[in-house]
């Protein structure tokens, strides 16, 4: 496939479309994910065997309170729970689900093929590496012109031998402080981006500074910022001043934490902010004039997170909050730019 048949289509897992083929848009979950990186075992033997069983009806508030401590809640596995909770966001109106895994969580071309035909919706799938604690071994050997030639076989021809083409960068996963490995990814999901005109979406560290270190690293090696979006800013930039001023940045912010309503964060000291909060802050940005800039998602990547485990699942922000917005005097026009118009250009190649 040569740029030119890409440039200003939408490319998913079932091949290009046209960006006004997308419709409501979750841009950033995980329908099948094998999170057991982010496994965080409890050092006390009680809670240690709790850690082990299966996630269900007992155990579901010791779970849902810290989500890492559970073994089993990091692995969403079974292609069939994965349709029928992708079906509940088309239930309620979705048509495009871009599912951020990259290597090291699990990746998966050709479940996300069938998931795609079994569902009628739209996905796109993500290229590149997750954070560094889940590279592949080799990493070091690699050199970022070398990541971005692959990430641009995974763009162009497909991942792997699978002829499945990828439609988005990232996520590229990111710590902070940025690990070498890291730095060398984003440089060559950068290089990837130059050649081929597609978006990047990052995972940043847990760090207000991170995503400007990162758009930093980006912008070094070339990458077109405009076609960025941050991901988790929900559980990243927390006073408004700072927000504003990654806004005027230029890359698209993405609020992707819906439906996790549990404050106690295990990986950071932050707590993490409830629906209403993010509501004000996306009703700031849009004040300000960011309105075309924002992307919304629910960042499903654990048992908890999905319907079936008692979560809200991904069709959260069309069900419930979208009627919230217009409670709270968000317009129906900036409700589509985030759900409908700024992913379908965000999402297409340039």
């Amino acid at each position: 496939m040569t740029n030119r048949e890409q440039t200003g289509m939408a490319q998913t897992v079932l091949g290009l479309i046209r960006p006004e083929e997308l419709g409501p848009t979750t841009t950033h979950e995980h329908l099948l994910i094998d999170f057991k990186v982010m496994y965080h075992p409890p050092a006390e033997a009680t809670d240690l065997h709790k850690s082990l069983q299966p996630v269900s009806l007992e155990n579901l508030a010791w779970v849902r309170y810290d989500q890492f401590r559970s073994r089993d809640n990091m692995e969403i596995l079974d292609e069939e729970l994965a349709i029928s909770e992708a079906l509940l966001f088309k239930r309620h109106g979705g048509k495009t689900i871009v599912d951020a895994t990259t290597i090291g969580i699990g990746r998966d071309p050709l479940a996300l093929a069938r998931i795609s035909r079994a569902t009628g919706l739209n996905v796109i799938m993500g290229a590149g590496y997750y954070v560094g604690a889940a590279h592949p071994d080799g990493m070091d050997e690699k050199t970022a012109e070398e990541i971005g030639a692959q990430i641009v076989g995974e763009l162009t021809i497909g991942v792997g031998d699978t002829g499945v083409k990828a439609g988005i960068i990232g996520e590229l996963g990111c710590s902070w402080p940025l690990d070498d490995n890291e730095r060398k990814v984003l440089i060559g999901g950068a290089l990837a981006q130059r050649k081929t005109g597609a978006p990047i979406l990052i995972h940043p560290g847990r760090n207000p500074q991170a995503p400007f270190e990162i758009l930093d690293v980006l912008e070094a090696a070339g990458a077109d910022i405009g076609r960025v979006i941050m991901g988790h800013l929900d559980r990243t930039v927390f006073d408004d001043g700072l927000l504003l001023e990654l806004a005027n940045r230029g890359p698209y912010l993405e609020y992707d934490l819906w439906g996790w309503e549990t404050s106690f964060y295990p990986l950071g000291d932050v707590d993490i902010p409830t629906d209403a909060q993010r509501i004000a802050w996306v009703k700031m940005l849009i004040d300000a004039g960011y309105g075309e800039r924002i992307v919304l998602a629910h960042d499903v990547f654990a048992k908890t997170r999905l319907v079936a485990y008692g979560g809200f699942g991904m069709g959260h922000i069309l069900e419930n909050i979208v009627p919230r917005m217009r409670q709270k005097g968000i317009s129906e026009s900036d409700i589509d730019n985030m759900l409908v118009r700024n992913p379908a250009r965000i999402l297409a190649f340039t």
